[in-house]
Parts: structure tokens; C-alpha cells; sequence
């Protein structure tokens, strides 16, 4: 009989499909050294009381406590880790003048080292608390304390995708927030790249450089095409934003006669490996580039409501094969729950589909067939997640990252409203994505190791 690294006993919730939730009852999950799921080992399996019996003689085995169940960590596609010191003010103004006013003046403080280690430390402590296990980051333009914030998740058990980002272009950036000019921008970004790479060859999770221009507004061409090159050259994962907002489309129409996905294109920056956030302006022929270069969107519901002008169509580009998960874009988004988001990510699209003037009539006032429902809103948050990052993680599955929530629905003081003992597991689900609070999550694993466990 194999011997495992730790086998855990519980029933977990994990996304098939954007559609189908498995629910693995009373199930083993059995992790290797590597953190990997070896095997998952149904009750009616012939050597199932045998390994349980033999890891809980050896010390490897947890059995879940009562009312206690095995969630997914989550994946955050989209969060402006320096703005974690904003959350939850400046939102009332527009996106331009959000950045120039509140957000670029903040970013800028991060060349303190001191300051950007007490904001980092912090964001990604409270991100697993979250049940966040990846997360996808803007940092600034401070090559310094960017690989700072790798390292800040490299020590807390979090895997971490570090952008050092690029903002070049002196017409549209201030003066004392931006790159010292081209070549430097480019320099820095691949300086980073080496370091962080560095740094992951001892990181059993992972942390992982990002090529990361801000957005095409804020880079010239030079620098997107520079930076397109270095993604090739280093296989890494890009980032950016994407037809964010009425501003930020128009400009790039008028700048370069194009749209941001085909820009985007031609400056090398779609693959694979790519995730823009927000997309809430795509056409169908954005979408179909997106599908065909295997290009993720990060859906970012609660900032889209403040600052994207529209509601993004998850359900049409999932449908059109646009692979799409969950970002909370910290701080345009005031939490850094994903289960928050993933709420606001199912009331967005209900009012996309049944729209909110109440001027039209009912039949002509919304988008048909816009909604998803919590099931969807799930996938997004872990096996969607995972996928746009081309990562083995956001399933509890074999073959996948031990990357975990223990999440307790009976708890003194924080009780999901379950009574009974013949409740439906798929009605638990549902009313554990809805009223989860971050004192519900007792446990979080990344990669096999716990990382997070509340008193």
C-alpha cells in the first residue's frame, strides 16, 4: 500500500464544469510530498477503511469535524496588490481621474521599502483568510519591492504570479510616477523575470514573474512590443487590461485605429499564458481572438460596477469558448473576498439580462440569456481561475494542487442556517457560497502545506 504525505477525510464541493458541481462525500483525498493530489478514494473503494486506518496510525490523517467541508482555494486572476491601502475609498469618481488623483500618488510611496513590506505582508495574509491560495498581482513600477511581494508570498505559503509593471509613456503618466523612459521600463521588467525565477526554484508553491503593462494608455509602443518580446523570450505569463472602460477603449481606437484585443495581438501580448482583466467592451471578434490565442479574461464584478461602464457577458463568452475566471480587482474592488465577488458576479448578470430602465419594456430592457447562477460563479472562482493561468490547480482532483478551504458551516457565532441532518449537500453548497464569512474558513492548504488556520 502507498504511503502518502497527509490523507485528508471529508466531503468537498469541486467544479467539473462551469455548470456541474461534483459533490465527493465522505471521500479520501490522499497527497503526495509534492502537494499533489494522488488519489481520491471513494467510501465504496476495496482499500479505503485500509488507508485510512494505516495514515491515522502513522499521524497522516485529518478527518474533517462536524458540519466541516472541503472547498477549493480560490483564484484570484486580478488585484493591485499596492492599492490594498485605498480599499474601500475613492470609489465615487471616474476611472481617470481615480488614478491621477487617489491611486498613482499611493503606488508611488511603494518605492519605500518599509512601507511596501507592511502593505504586502498584510494583503497576502488577509488574501488566505480569504481563501485565496493564487493570486495574480499588479505590483508598481519599483522593481524592488515588487520582488518583495514575491517574496512575501513565496514565505507565506501562497502562489504568487508577481507583475512589475510598466508605465513609460511620459504623455499619459505623471512625473513622479513612471518609468524612467523605455529602456529602463525594459530593463527592469526582465531583471525582475530572472530574479523572481530565482526565487521559485525553492518554493515548493510556486511564484511566478508576470510581464505587466498597466494598460496600453499608460505604455508606448516601444515598450508593449519590448514586452511582448520578453514573454516569448522567458515563457512567462502576461497581464494587462482590456477594454476596460469608455475612456480607455476610445483612447486606444483613436491612439492606434484598433481595438484593444487586436492591439494587444500585435504587440504580442495574447497567448496561452495571458489573462486581461475586465473585457467588459469586447465584440464578438475581440471574443473569438481571445478563444483562438487561448487568452483568459479576468472578470472583475464589483469594480466593473464602479468604474467599467457595463456589465461583462460572462455566459456569452464562456458559451464562445473564452476561458474566464475571478479577479477582485483590489482596491477598484472594495473586497478581497472572492466569495463576494462571485455573489456580484451572479447579481451582475441577472441585471444584464433583465436589464434596469424601467423606461423599456420588459422584453426589450434586458440581454437573454446573460445569467449565471452560483454553480458558475464557483467555477470561475477555482477551476476557471486555474485554467486561465494554464495551472494543475482550483479542482480537488487528482493530478491537481492540494490548494484547500476547511470550511465550517456549524460554527459558534458564524452558523450557516442549516438545520437538520437530511439537508441536500448541493443546498449546502449553495448556501455556503452565499453566507460564508472569512470566520467560516478554518483551514487553508496551498500545495500541501497549511498556510492559514483560524483560532
Amino acid at each position: 500500500m502507498t504511503t502518502y504525505f497527509r490523507v485528508f477525510e471529508g466531503t468537498a464541493f469541486t467544479a467539473r464544469s462551469p455548470k456541474e458541481i461534483d459533490v465527493l462525500k465522505d471521500h479520501l483525498f490522499c497527497v503526495d510530498a509534492n502537494g499533489i493530489i494522488a488519489r481520491t478514494v471513494a467510501p465504496d473503494a476495496d482499500d479505503y477503511e485500509a488507508i485510512r486506518q494505516r495514515h491515522a496510525d502513522e499521524g497522516r490523517y485529518q478527518r474533517l469535524g462536524p458540519g466541516q467541508y472541503l472547498l477549493p482555494g480560490f483564484v484570484d486572476l486580478h488585484v493591485h496588490a499596492p492599492q490594498w491601502a485605498q480599499s474601500g475609498t475613492s470609489l465615487d469618481v471616474p476611472l481617470y481621474d481615480w488614478l491621477h488623483a487617489h491611486t498613482f500618488p499611493l503606488e508611488s510611496k511603494f518605492a519605500d521599502l518599509g512601507f511596501a513590506a507592511e502593505v504586502y505582508d498584510d494583503l497576502v495574509a488577509t488574501l488566505l483568510a480569504n481563501g485565496t491560495t493564487t493570486a495574480l498581482y499588479f505590483a508598481t513600477i519599483h522593481k524592488e519591492s515588487s520582488l518583495l511581494l514575491a517574496e512575501i508570498c513565496a514565505k507565506k505559503g501562497q502562489r504568487g504570479l508577481v507583475g512589475k509593471v510598466v508605465m513609460d509613456d511620459p504623455a499619459q503618466n505623471p512625473d513622479y510616477y513612471r518609468d524612467a523612459d523605455t529602456s529602463t521600463a525594459l530593463a527592469d521588467t526582465e531583471a525582475f523575470i530572472v530574479a523572481v525565477k530565482a526565487l521559485a526554484k525553492n518554493v515548493k508553491q510556486g511564484v511566478y514573474p508576470v510581464v505587466t503593462p498597466r494598460f496600453i494608455p499608460s505604455c508606448t509602443d516601444e515598450a508593449l512590443t519590448g514586452l511582448g518580446a520578453l514573454a516569448a523570450k522567458h515563457d512567462t505569463h502576461i497581464q494587462s487590461h482590456c477594454s476596460e472602460s469608455d475612456w480607455e477603449h476610445e483612447y486606444v481606437l483613436e491612439r492606434l485605429g484598433k481595438r484593444d484585443a487586436a492591439a494587444l495581438r500585435d504587440f504580442g501580448l495574447l497567448g496561452d499564458k495571458s489573462v486581461m482583466a475586465h473585457c467588459n467592451l469586447l465584440d464578438e471578434n475581440d471574443a473569438a481572438l481571445f478563444a483562438a490565442t487561448g487568452t483568459a479574461v479576468g472578470h472583475c464584478p464589483i469594480s466593473n460596477v464602479y468604474f467599467s461602464n457595463s456589465v461583462l457577458p460572462v455566459a456569452r463568452w464562456l458559451e464562445k469558448g473564452v476561458e474566464v475566471g475571478l479577479g477582485s480587482d483590489v482596491s477598484g474592488g472594495y473586497s478581497p473576498s472572492l466569495y463576494d465577488n462571485a455573489r456580484q458576479a451572479v447579481i451582475s448578470s441577472r441585471m444584464l439580462e433583465e436589464g434596469v430602465d424601467p423606461a423599456l419594456s420588459a422584453d426589450a430592457r434586458g440581454v437573454p440569456s446573460s445569467r449565471i447562477g452560483i454553480a458558475e460563479a464557483f467555477y470561475l472562482a477555482t477551476a476557471g481561475g486555474g485554467e486561465a493561468l494554464s495551472l494543475p490547480i482550483g479542482r480537488l482532483a487528482e493530478g491537481y494542487a492540494w490548494d484547500a478551504q476547511i470550511v465550517d458551516i456549524a460554527l459558534a457565532g458564524a452558523k450557516l442556517p442549516v438545520f437538520g441532518n437530511d439537508v441536500p449537500k448541493h443546498e449546502i453548497f449553495q448556501k455556503i457560497m452565499y453566507l460564508a464569512r472569512p470566520e467560516n474558513i478554518r483551514e487553508v492548504w496551498v500545495q500541501g502545506e497549511r498556510v492559514h488556520k483560524r483560532a
